[in-house]
């Protein structure tokens, strides 16, 4: 008899890394909105794109501008990024050491994967954006979260404690997810505690334009002591409401973008085209459509701080800047489970506990809604926070 051929797949093992995020991520994918359900889960604009910015889209595809960029991004969108951030540094930018990546995530992923070796120790505060951790993980480093103050802002003690031998500090400002902005007071401190120390920084500004503080806000590339170790990571996407377009920037010391240039590459090639042209238009003229966007959001900021302050039993955070607010709840529930019973009301918002650990006990909402929709979906929490009592 001919011998017996085994044709399915014999058991597979992911890998490594991919069991090192499954153990370390705590970002969770909410069922699908549908319905009556109103939603303040949201991280992302729900305005269109302005209009000028999708007639360049529309431009560049009739111009035949449909082949492939070069690997580190079309030269007249970085020298335009060049001379923006030139202003916020203080100092000359080189469009050289500006990387256009596939989104703020894929310019997340190549910073990271491109500085951290296993068993690196990366500090993150916590709870923040929980892709941070996440990356870190993938790459075989060692997540070092560190609880925030209770005002939601660094608690410089136990971060000196905590970055004495770190290989990086990431970090959002404004902050994804409680909405505070860190100060120039804040940022010139973290400087101190890196003074002599070969300890990087990845500085995540999504939000930078996102800032109700009443103060000008301060970019960890403007501070002397952080400049020459921070990479500086942005994207078009909260500015500009280009989420979908996917096209965002890295800036920083040239070793450092050279890493995570090659990553990228490898990753991701080029970013198209198109987009990047469309991103050139919003970046010469958009600042309006900035401030329009960013008026909105502190009203719609206001209305929902209003309607969170009726409900008993929740403290509030500050409304500094991003759109979201980040309530502390007195029920005994883990967010998760809050969460599902919230959407059982009627309104869909995150759970604290997927930003860390010191997340727990918090909601994330988000602000980036109708007026109308803030109104309604708070008056939903606040018949499912009563009904959870």
């Amino acid at each position: 008899m001919p011998p017996t051929v085994t044709t399915s797949l014999p058991p597979f093992a992911p890998a490594e890394a991919v069991a090192r995020i499954a153990a370390a991520s705590r970002r969770t994918q909410q069922p699908q909105s549908g319905g009556d359900l109103v939603s303040l889960a949201m991280g992302e604009p729900d305005f269109d794109t302005p209009e000028q910015v999708v007639e360049a889209a529309h431009a560049a595809i009739r111009a035949g501008r449909t082949h492939y960029s070069p690997l580190l991004g079309e030269p007249a969108l970085r020298e335009a990024l060049a001379e923006k951030l030139a202003g916020i540094a203080g100092t000359p930018v080189s469009a050289a050491d500006i990387l256009i990546t596939q989104g703020g995530t894929a310019g997340l992923a190549a910073s990271i994967l491109g500085i951290v070796d296993p068993g690196d120790k990366v500090v993150i505060p916590d709870p923040t954006y929980s892709l941070y951790a996440d990356l870190v993980s993938m790459a075989g480093g060692v997540v070092v979260p560190v609880p925030l103050a209770p005002d939601l802002h660094w608690d410089l003690d136990r971060l000196a404690d905590a970055l004495t031998g770190a290989k990086l500090f990431v970090f959002c400002n404004p902050s994804n997810p409680t909405g505070i902005v860190h100060s120039r007071e804040e940022l010139d401190a973290l400087a101190a505690l890196l003074a002599g120390t070969s300890t990087i920084v990845i500085s995540d500004e999504a939000y930078s334009d996102l800032d109700y503080t009443g103060r000008p806000f301060t970019s960890a590339i403007s501070v002397d002591g952080l400049r020459d170790r921070t990479v500086y990571c942005q994207t078009f996407s909260k500015s500009y409401a280009m989420t979908g377009w996917r096209v965002g920037y890295l800036w920083g010391p040239s070793p450092l973008i050279q890493a995570s240039a090659r990553i990228h590459n490898t990753f991701n090639g080029s970013v198209n085209t198109v987009v990047q042209d469309a991103a050139l238009v919003a970046v010469r003229t958009c600042d309006a459509d900035i401030a329009r966007m960013r008026a909105a959001y502190e009203r719609r900021g206001e209305i929902m701080r209003a309607e969170l302050a009726a409900i008993p039993g929740l403290t509030l955070s500050t409304q500094e800047g991003a759109f979201y607010q980040f309530p502390q709840y007195d029920l005994d529930l883990p967010s998760a489970q809050v969460v599902a019973e919230l959407r059982s009301h009627g309104v869909a918002v995150r759970p604290g506990s997927e930003f860390g650990a010191q997340g727990e006990g918090h909601l994330r909402l988000s602000y980036a809604a109708s007026p109308e929709s803030i109104t309604e979906g708070v008056r939903r929490l606040g018949r499912g926070l009563s009904a959870l009592q």
